[in-house]
């Protein structure tokens, strides 16, 4: 397992390159990934070269999973530095990776080019292998047993920057990093660093290069991409009419608006039944089941009649629709904020199963690594200003 490592410490040739720190106030660096394949065939057909370049330098990129100019055999050496340079700037240094699980969650800190760091979680399953990404530095939403939310935003990240974990996740996958021998990336979870509806036409430009086919994007099955948000209703509707039937994850953690006022205040704005209308009428018009995400904190939110009443505000919309996964709090170090006990959770677990509602408690994993979202960016900081 790797240890946490301040920046300052690491070796000059991981530190990032005078490019990296030149532009921290600026905007990310244009990157194909944020742009239609019309666009880039544009762009490169501006600075003077053949326009179907874009899609060879997007297929490299998408299908290959490779920004690397040396392995483009297929373009001429003369143009392979400045199509590079054009469409496929360095994103992303990594920072630190920490293994769990036996080398199957990979925890990675990134740094991006203004200085900013985001989290991405890579986790290998039987019959498929997830990545976690981040939407934004830091979040807005102030969720107080989120270690994320405890940053505060810092900005917004580009659609290249979300797409960018996805194929390093991919290439980590294809090399065999995650599992030591060669496997596909099936699932991407926005449920990282951020409240991915906050960001909304990034992320939803980012899930278009997911699921488009190459050269467009990776081609993967909007089945198997889940978008998650703590109650952004407005948000969601217009996620319903993009028309990209992805998950939809809700982080709801309270079936009260007395509680949930309090651990999730965006709910002050929209509250649980307005929440749970657009939930179903998503699943309504997509047909995909939305997942109730509930993360389980002792003494707080874990009662039975809790989990009775979150079964009567499901059924009341109808049955079938919704599958709830209950997660064990993985608690910021330092906080009040802990895990139900075993006991307490499996009567939580029988009450919703009772009422006929799909249940399945989620695999925390990455419990020794500072797993919760946010938590590996705070150590790496706080390791850092020692």
């Amino acid at each position: 397992m790797t240890e946490f490592v301040p920046v300052e410490s690491l070796d000059p040739a991981k530190r990032l390159p005078l490019q990296f720190t030149a532009k921290r106030r600026g905007k990310a660096p244009r990157h194909l990934a944020d742009l239609a394949l019309a666009e880039r065939r544009e762009l490169v057909a501006e600075a003077g070269l053949p326009a179907f370049r874009a899609e060879q330098l997007s297929r490299h990129y998408f299908a290959h999973l490779t920004r690397d100019p040396d392995a483009m055999t297929d373009l001429p050496a003369a143009q392979r530095e400045s199509l590079s340079d054009l469409l496929l700037p360095e994103l992303v240094r990594e920072v630190t990776a920490l293994e769990a699980d036996d080398g199957a969650t990979i925890k990675t800190l990134w740094e991006l080019f203004d200085g900013s760091r985001v989290e991405s979680v890579l986790m290998a399953y039987p019959g498929r292998n997830t990545v976690c990404i981040s939407s934004e530095v830091g979040c807005g939403m102030a969720c107080p047993f989120c270690a994320t939310g405890q940053m505060g935003l810092t900005r917004n990240l580009s659609t290249a920057e979300i797409v960018e974990q996805v194929r390093l996740a991919a290439a980590a996958c294809a090399d065999g990093t995650l599992t030591g021998e060669p496997t596909r990336l099936s699932n991407i979870v926005f449920m990282g660093m951020g409240e991915p509806l906050a960001n909304f036409k990034a992320v939803m430009d980012a899930v278009r290069r997911l699921t488009d086919p190459a050269p467009e994007g990776f081609g993967i099955s909007a089945r198997s991409v889940v978008v998650s948000t703590v109650g952004l209703v407005p948000a969601i509707r217009k996620l319903q009419a993009a028309g990209i039937p992805v998950t939809l994850a809700v982080s709801l953690h309270a079936p009260d608006d007395e509680l949930r006022d309090n651990l999730i205040p965006i709910n002050s704005r929209w509250k649980v039944g307005e929440l749970l209308d657009a939930a179903h009428d998503y699943f309504e018009a997509t047909g995909r089941r939305v997942s109730i995400e509930y993360a389980l904190i002792k003494d707080i939110n874990d009662q039975a009649w809790r989990a009775d009443l979150l079964a009567r505000e499901l059924n009341t919309r109808g049955r079938g629709w919704a599958h709830v996964n209950p997660i064990p709090l993985n608690p910021t170090p330092g906080s009040m904020w802990t895990a139900s006990e075993p006991e307490v959770e499996r009567k939580f677990v029988e009450t919703l199963r009772a009422a006929g509602i799909r249940t399945t408690v989620r695999d925390t994993r990455g419990s020794d690594i500072d797993g919760a979202c946010g938590q590996l960016a705070a150590a790496v900081l706080t390791e850092g200003r020692r």
